[in-house]
């Protein structure tokens, strides 16, 4: 279940944002989870089962949310928990087109092909 972040998450959210080959850096981790906290049209989301496995970050406009961050628990990999939390984003922004950024787009196309997402 996708639920939004919260500070009283940070540690969680920055642990598994740190899997991301661009936010390797800890100044950049920290730049990056401010602008989430910070920014209204910068949105992060947590994938929490019984504990928090997996995380999603975009960026809003009007009509498109596009995915910046997107990072599963390295233990929980493979259990589909990413294309789960596409899907639920596109179900909660219907109105909108959710697509993917440039670090992202891998994802989604190994998602496309399995027609999942």
């Amino acid at each position: 279940m996708l639920i939004r972040y919260k500070k009283a998450f940070e540690k969680i959210a920055m642990g598994l944002l740190s899997f991301m080959p661009n936010e390797k850096d800890l100044k950049k981790l920290q730049q990056t989870m401010k602008q989430y906290e910070t920014e209204d049209n910068w949105q992060l989301f947590l994938w929490k089962e019984e504990d928090i496995v997996g995380l999603i970050g975009v960026y809003k406009t009007d009509s498109t949310l596009e995915v910046q961050h997107i990072s599963v628990n390295p233990s929980h990999r493979h259990e589909g928990i990413g294309k789960a939390m596409v899907k639920q984003l596109k179900e909660m922004y219907a109105e909108s087109i959710v697509k993917p950024s440039s670090e992202t787009a891998s994802f989604f196309e190994r998602c496309d092909e399995e027609n999942i997402v």
